[in-house]
């Protein structure tokens, strides 16, 4: 009964035995040369500089805007594409609750534009 499932536990296997293999591995066959600038931290290429005292390093508000915007739009991209793909299978009521959907982005893109957030200064 489980015969068909055999070869795809199998494969399951050799991943994990190939990945427990390489992350045990490393440490013994890869080069021991270390110097400074390999126990940096790296930020594409510039020196980075100290946290400030006060305050702790805290992000800007407006990054965790911009990221919730992303997450807002890309969704949206998410549900349109399977509509463009079956719009002719799904019929007017298909083209009504996207015409739905769109509308309530468009009320959140509206929002987000008369509260200034998509000034990117």
């Amino acid at each position: 009964m489980l015969q068909p499932y055999l070869p795809l536990v199998f494969m399951f296997l050799l991943a994990g035995a190939f990945a427990l293999f390489s992350v045990t591995a490393a440490p013994y066959i890869g080069p021991r040369r270390y110097n400074r600038a390999k126990l940096d931290a790296y930020e594409c290429g510039i020196e980075p500089s100290p946290a400030p005292i006060v305050g702790g390093g805290r992000m800007p508000v407006a990054y965790y805007l911009t990221a919730m915007l992303f997450i807002l739009f890309d969704i949206e991209m998410v549900f349109l594409y399977p509509f463009a793909v079956s719009a002719d299978r799904l019929g007017l009521f298909g083209l009504v609750e996207i015409a739905l959907f769109v509308a309530t982005v468009g009320f959140a893109y509206a929002y987000v534009w008369r509260r200034g957030g998509l000034d990117w200064n």
